[in-house]
């Protein structure tokens, strides 16, 4: 029987280090670790306009991370309890990792859940392209790197599967056309945005929603031979669900889902500790908001709990119908795509100008049009073009893309549908946070995920970003051809 070699992690002279060992077998093998990454309080919490500081704790943060490894090839998911990361943060923690375990930073994937309820892992402004790291992100890196090291220490013997399910009462699309005459101003004056953005409870000037929903739940679970459950990554395409209280920290539905579905497989005090992970899908235009009826009177944390219980309870039935596979090929793809940056016009750079020159020295923007102005100006100053990174990875028959941006249904959906690896999904807000992904028919109809400032890539990039994406996904599938 052929002896390979495998990774431990080791403390040696206070810092951490691989080291080899000897394999009993060739067979597939799993790992799955998680690490604290709650912030101090008194940090701003960002997802709401007036970033309120951290006052209390409501639920603990997490890096959780899930490794496979086929015998020749190790890949690493990691999805943490975060608005999003940076690109400066995903690069410090692949590099961090790579260097402890060996698995290449090209393998290792680094996302965010999009809590509006924890503090910025991306520095200080997250527009910025080249934000610098600060005190957390680097306390972020860290622990992301240290989830990996910790999920390869728990490598063993185990089989994988995957499956699906449904929950479309959670999932709707935010965007609505509204009747002629009642779409508001955007913040640069105009009028001539076609949809807006969670336009109210039966609101009367609703017309129909924008874009599709996909309601799709992917389930991609490892488990012991003998059937104990290690650990699962999960995907569903919801914004998140909010209804806090203003200065607690919260995973928001994510955290509560991971917790649930760990209490249905009944694996609360295991050892080594199951590991559930929840990734946000395509949902940059979708929340669990349905305009057209009346508000729901739920108290703080209702309706996450609601949205956690049934998506959990949709992927524990689901997971019982899990077909088990002893072996499978793995493999994974990082590459950059160059595209252009938006840039305002010189009319669009003038009115901004005016707007700002109008405020106080010193006040901070808090109207509509003074945060854009701000915003259009920082757009101005960005480079014509950029490199942004694509990351596509074979996990047996499954494939599954990685994109920098709140992408939207419509992407989430066509790369289901025309992936040469099946079933597919997509992984949003990992490796960088560059604003929101509209296609470009989405970008006609206008609205705030199309405003300068919201979306700072080309109005072509969502097809070019797919495209590149599809392609290193049929490089994937035919290198073991």
């Amino acid at each position: 029987m052929k002896a390979r070699i495998i990774f431990a992690v080791a403390a040696l002279a206070g810092l951490w280090a691989v080291q080899g060992a000897v394999a009993a077998d060739d067979g597939f093998r799993a790992g799955a670790a998680k690490t604290n990454i709650t912030p101090p309080l008194g940090l701003p919490l960002v997802g709401e306009w007036n970033n309120p500081l951290g006052s209390y704790v409501r639920h603990e943060l997490f890096a959780r991370c899930l490794v496979f490894d086929n015998g020749k090839t190790h890949v690493a998911f990691v999805v943490c309890d975060l608005l999003g990361v940076s690109r400066a943060l995903s690069d410090e923690a692949r590099r961090l990792a790579e260097e402890q375990t060996g698995i290449p930073a090209s393998h290792i994937l680094v996302s965010a859940t999009h809590t509006h309820s924890a503090s910025s892992a991306m520095g200080n402004n997250r527009l910025e392209l080249n934000e610098p790291l600060d005190d957390y992100s680097r306390f972020v890196a860290r622990r992301v790197a240290d989830a990996v090291a910790c999920a390869v220490y728990t490598l063993r013997p185990a089989r994988i599967g995957w499956t699906s399910a449904q929950e479309p009462r959670h999932v709707f699309c935010r965007r609505w056309f509204m009747k002629p005459g009642t779409v508001p101003k955007n913040p640069f004056g105009s009028k001539d945005d076609l949809v807006k953005m969670n336009p109210g409870r039966q609101n009367p000037g609703l017309d129909k929603p924008a874009g599709p929903v996909d309601p799709e739940i992917f389930i991609l679970a490892a488990q012991t031979p003998e059937g104990q459950p290690i650990g699962m990554l999960a995907n569903y395409s919801l914004h998140y669900v909010g209804g806090t209280v203003r200065g607690e920290i919260t995973a928001d539905y994510y955290g509560l889902y991971n917790d649930r579905i760990q209490e249905l497989l009944g694996v609360d005090r295991q050892e080594p500790p199951f590991v559930s992970i929840m990734s946000n899908g395509t949902s940059g235009n979708i929340n669990n908001i349905d305009f057209s009826q009346p508000a729901e009177k739920l108290p703080p944390y209702g309706k996450m709990r609601i949205v956690a219980e049934d998506v959990a309870q949709a992927v524990f039935a689901a997971y019982q119908k899990i077909e088990w596979r002893e072996q499978i090929e793995i493999g994974a793809s990082f590459e950059e795509i160059t595209l252009a940056m938006r840039r305002p016009t010189p009319e669009h750079l003038e009115m901004a100008k005016g707007i700002l020159a109008k405020m106080e020295p010193g006040k901070k923007a808090t109207s509509l049009p003074e945060i854009y102005a701000e915003r259009a100006l920082m757009c101005s100053s960005f480079p014509p073009e950029w490199k942004f990174p694509m990351q596509a990875f074979r996990v047996g028959d499954v494939g599954i893309t990685a994109i920098p941006c709140e992408v939207f249904s419509e992407t989430g959906l066509d790369i289901k549908a025309n992936s040469p690896l099946k079933p597919a999904f997509t992984v949003s807000l990992a490796h960088g946070y560059f604003g929101y992904l509209p296609t470009p028919e989405q970008h006609k109809l206008g609205g705030y995920e199309t405003w300068l400032g919201t979306s700072r890539l080309e109005v072509e990039a969502e097809p070019k970003i797919r495209q590149a994406l599809l392609g290193m996904l049929e490089r994937l599938r035919s290198v073991s051809e």
